[in-house]
Order: C-alpha cells, then structure tokens, then sequence
C-alpha cells in the first residue's frame, strides 16, 4: 500500500474529529477505575491531546492513523497511565504523582477530620496554630491515647483517622448511637485530662 500525501491540517483536523468519539469511548473505558473526577477528566485531556498529536504526526508522515485510531487510543492511553504527558511526564519523587504510586508503591490516602477538640488533622495541618500548642499536641495526644485500652482505642483510632459514625458502627458492629456516646465520652475525658 503506497502512502498518501501529507493530509493538510484542516483535513487532519476534521479526520480526527470525527474519530474523537472512539477515542474518548476508550477513554472512559481505559480510565474507569480512576475514582476522583478531577484527576480522571485530567487524564483523559491527556490521552486525547497524545492521541491527536500522534494522530497528526502519522498524518503528516502519509500514514492512514484513521484505520487503527483504537489501537492509537489504547497505546496513548498506556502512555498516559504511565505518567506520561504531551509535555513531559510526572516527576517520580512527587509523592502525589501517579508514577511515584507506580514506581515506588506509594499511596496517598485522605487523612479526613477527626472528632477530636479542635480536630486532630485540623491542629497539625493548620500552619496557624502556634508551634508550642501543636508541640504539646504532639506530645499529649500519644500519652492520652496510651490511657484507653482494647476495643475503644480501635474506635478512636477510626474516628481520629477520619471516618464518620455510620462507618466506625459498621466497621466495629455497634450502633451509629453508641459510637456518637464514645465520642462524647472521648471528648469529657480529653478535656479531663487536661483539667478542664
């Protein structure tokens, strides 16, 4: 099969557009597991910018990209996967790229709120709380924390990490009531502790 001339772009342009739909199908079908919305629109901007300058690039060489626009779609989408991007790819020592979780196993997970005073991810993420108050923090949470013993130490655990009542009453079989009780409870002996 002998090469076509190079196509001009406004015909590239229209032939890719009319191949966007399959492209953007695979998209979604190569990025479904991706559960933020954000980071999964992100990604498929970029899959669809790799595959239009893959698509123009075999164009403009004579090749016919419009046969096998899947296939395109299914290596830009491998690419994009990878960490790549149509100008450069994710830095591997950002804890927050994907190529880090690829390459290095890690994972970033939601720290959430805690149900603590003040909240406990609130205090030490906040860069307004005073250095000396975060310190004692720091210092009394651990010693507080020592005080509660077996099963309840689970459950503040679970509540400090962030999950909601609904989610600690399934996670540990009690009622949605009695893990509101323990966090009440929670709270009186904090500020206890403290003597408040």
């Amino acid at each position: 099969m002998n090469p076509l001339p190079p196509a001009s772009t406004s015909d590239c342009r229209a032939l890719f557009a009319e191949h966007l739909p399959r492209i953007e199908a695979h998209a979604r079908l190569a990025l479904r597991r991706v559960r933020c919305p954000d980071t999964r629109a992100d990604l498929t901007a970029e899959l669809v910018a790799l595959a239009w300058r893959h698509f123009a690039a075999l164009a403009a060489r004579g090749k016919r990209p419009e046969e096998f626009a899947t296939t395109l779609a299914l290596r830009c989408s491998q690419a994009v996967r990878a960490g790549r991007r149509l100008a450069g790819c994710d830095p591997a020592g950002d804890a927050l790229s994907r190529v880090a979780a690829v390459r290095h196993g890690v994972r970033v997970a939601h720290l959430g709120r805690g149900g603590l005073p003040g909240g406990l991810m609130d205090l030490l993420a906040d860069p307004r709380v005073p250095v000396p108050e975060s310190v004692a923090f720091r210092i009394d949470f651990p010693a507080w924390r020592a005080r509660i013993g077996g099963r309840k130490r689970l459950v503040l655990d679970a509540l400090a990490g962030g999950d909601r009542a609904g989610e600690v009453a399934a996670k540990f079989g009690l009622s949605p009531g009695r893990v509101s009780q323990l966090r009440r409870e929670f709270l009186d002996d904090w500020l206890a502790f403290h003597g408040e």
